[in-house]
């Protein structure tokens, strides 16, 4: 039942007044969503994901340590050693979904969960579930134990929750437990000199700091960020670059290691930065950005290249079949995409963020909100064998045994509203295209703006300025694929902010049109996997050709695409939930079978068959495949 409508006061990433930055975040409520893409998902997400994840987090027992350690209930804990942290995200979802809608039986949840949480905490502030019912030491393998992890996703959880329903339960137990880590973490006397393998906390401890103004959360996230790469995790005998911990962050040149990692420390040293004002800390993680993205990054913006350690590879190592480009991984990169961003307005932060979300994020999840993918390869072949419930050849699965990847997603969309605009004192920047109403205050007032769009499937978006005050200016984003694109009818830069050249006024139209087509995009050679072949993009989405949409006999293994030739559209509102289906000629290579023992190789001075006839290739967004069922896919396809 929904109650009385209520406004947040601020999102999930807000610096203060004094911070190092270029633009600030429009506070959820600031932003609806109400058709589209996006709106369709978030939808999905509050009525379906949201409320089925809770179930799943009583069904594996994540819930239940937490009420065996507050005494509600008795047994043994279940689970990874950080189950709690899988909690926290679903709280800090349900958290932002309650301050877009209320909802008094949403509420009733969050407080039965918080009320666990808050019954579990230690006397002392300490608060983690499984090491407190297993008898383990406290910290006593911090780089392997997740202890501070878990500290992180409950903060993140008690700003959320606080900002959104206005209620200080989860807050209270959040700041216990931060001054907890104050005094028991640093270089003073009888202080511990650690740092836990999993980043997440130090981008924590900076938003409690913002929220609760206690200094003492962003010194220590601040030491945090400058202890890493001083041989502190290698002093426990472990292999310090999986963990990020091989180089100091203000040295490093690239990321490397566990991709989630890499990617949450950058986001959360950036949050120290801006708040400390360090400039050459930020000049670091803007560098370190750059080479993942010139070397480290897929087409989709997954991250990520190793199964092995679920960890980036070495510049240019992005095979497709095994590629890992976990969906949290991609999460991290949007948040630290979004901080640089706030940090320095530049706008390839925002392409790298519509790039992220709509296609190595959005995979991650069915049209059904109920199933997701853990790892997002950009192959995968004919006959593939799924050994284990990570592996894509299995479909995407309603839940994991160690499931980080579900939850996030929830909270991601939840606070989707957050990353689409921001402001500075007298303009509007819109970022990302998606129905609905912007609500900016302005030095001068409030300037309100409806967004009409079919993005992403059709490229022009309408604002209609329905209150502006005098002076308010307006800037959107040209991505940098968009040459050709027209702001009402002239034409202006791709990658670059279109800026309205003239003042603003209730009843105003601005009509954006970005050319949505199909285009056929190349890799540098050294990505060898891909040498000789080519993706099909149409605007900000990847395709793929899955097995179900090919002409018979046209296996994807075995596809050629004629480069030459047209490249078709075909909408489809019947499939797939609405979506544009791009066509292309190709034909399919012959495979000659040898007999002689020589396997599938041939001496290199004999002509390989050629292919005879023609199909038709059939490509669907990338984040859509797998919801017709597991099978043969593939992005990047040989070039006839």
């Amino acid at each position: 039942m929904t109650t009385t409508t209520f406004r947040t006061v601020r999102g999930p990433a807000e610096p203060t007044a004094s911070a190092i930055t270029t633009l600030r975040p429009l506070p959820p409520g600031s932003t609806t969503l109400d058709g589209g893409l996006w709106g369709h998902r978030v939808r999905v997400n509050r009525e379906a994901s949201v409320p089925e994840g809770l179930g799943h987090l009583r069904e594996y027992g994540n819930l239940r340590n937490l009420e065996i350690a507050a005494g509600l209930a008795e047994g043994e804990a279940r689970g990874p050693i950080f189950a709690d942290s899988d909690v926290h995200k679903w709280l800090e979802a349900a958290a932002w979904e309650y301050g877009r809608a209320p909802d008094d039986a949403l509420l009733a949840d969050i407080l039965e969960v918080t009320r666990a949480v808050a019954g579990a905490q230690a006397p002392d502030g300490y608060l983690d579930s499984v090491p407190q019912l297993r008898g383990v030491e406290r910290y006593s393998d911090l780089p392997w134990s997740h202890e501070h992890y878990c500290a992180g996703h409950l903060m993140q959880a008690a700003v959320a929750q606080v900002r959104a329903t206005g209620r200080r339960d989860l807050l209270d137990v959040a700041v216990r437990l931060a001054d907890h880590l104050v005094e028991t973490f640093g270089d003073g006397d009888g202080q511990l000199r650690e740092v836990d393998g999993h980043p997440v906390v130090e981008t924590a401890l900076v938003e409690l700091y913002r929220e609760t103004g206690t200094r003492a959360y962003l010194d220590l996230a601040s030491w945090f960020v400058e202890a890493r790469g001083t041989g502190i995790i290698a002093a426990h005998g472990k292999q310090p670059t999986y963990f990020s911990d091989r180089v100091r962050v203000r040295e490093a040149t690239t990321v490397e290691g566990h991709a989630v990692r890499a990617v949450y420390l950058g986001a959360g040293a950036t949050d120290v930065a801006v708040e400390t004002g360090d400039r050459e800390l930020l000049a670091a993680l803007e560098a370190q950005y750059a080479a993942m993205v010139d070397g480290k990054q897929y087409l989709t913006g997954g991250l990520g290249s190793r199964w092995d350690g679920e960890s980036f590879g070495d510049p240019h190592e992005l095979p497709n079949d095994r590629a890992y480009a976990e969906t949290c991984a991609a999460i991290g990169g949007v948040q630290w995409a979004w901080r640089l961003l706030l940090a320095t307005g530049d706008v390839r932060y925002a392409d790298q963020i519509e790039r992220m979300l709509l296609n190595g994020f959005l995979s991650g999840l069915s049209l059904s909100g109920t199933e997701y993918f853990y790892v997002n390869p950009l192959q995968v072949r004919t006959g593939a064998h799924a050994e284990e419930e990570r592996n894509p050849a299995a479909g995407r699965q309603p839940w994991f045994g160690c499931a980080c990847c579900p939850p996030n997603i929830m909270r991601t969309l939840s606070s989707l509203e957050g990353y689409l605009a921001t402001v500075t004192d007298d303009a509007l920047q819109v970022h990302q295209y998606a129905p609905g109403e912007i609500v900016a205050d302005l030095q001068g007032g409030a300037l309100r703006v409806r967004v009409e769009t079919g993005y992403p499937y059709t490229g022009r978006v309408s604002l209609h300025v329905e209150e502006a005050p005098a002076g308010a200016g307006l800037a959107l984003r040209v991505p940098g694929w968009a040459q050709g694109a027209t702001l009402d009818g002239a034409p202006v830069a791709a990658g670059a902010y279109a800026t309205v050249g003239r003042p603003l006024a209730a009843g105003d139209a601005v009509v954006l049109d970005l050319p949505v087509v199909p285009r056929l995009t190349a890799a540098d050679p050294r990505v060898d996997d891909v040498r000789g072949c080519v993706a099909i993009e149409r605007g900000p989405l990847v395709y793929a050709l899955e097995q179900v949409d090919q002409d018979a006999g046209a296996v994807v293994d075995d596809v050629q695409i004629d480069v030459a030739g047209p490249l078709g559209e075909e909408e489809r509102p019947d499939l797939l939930g609405g979506t544009v289906v791009v066509t292309a000629a190709g034909t399919v290579r012959p495979r000659p079978g040898a007999t002689d023992g020589s396997g599938p190789y041939r001496p290199a001075t004999t002509t390989a068959p050629a292919a005879t006839g023609t199909v038709t290739l059939r490509a669907v967004p990338y984040h859509l495949w797998a919801n017709r069922g597991p099978q043969a896919m593939r992005v990047w396809i040989p070039v006839a």
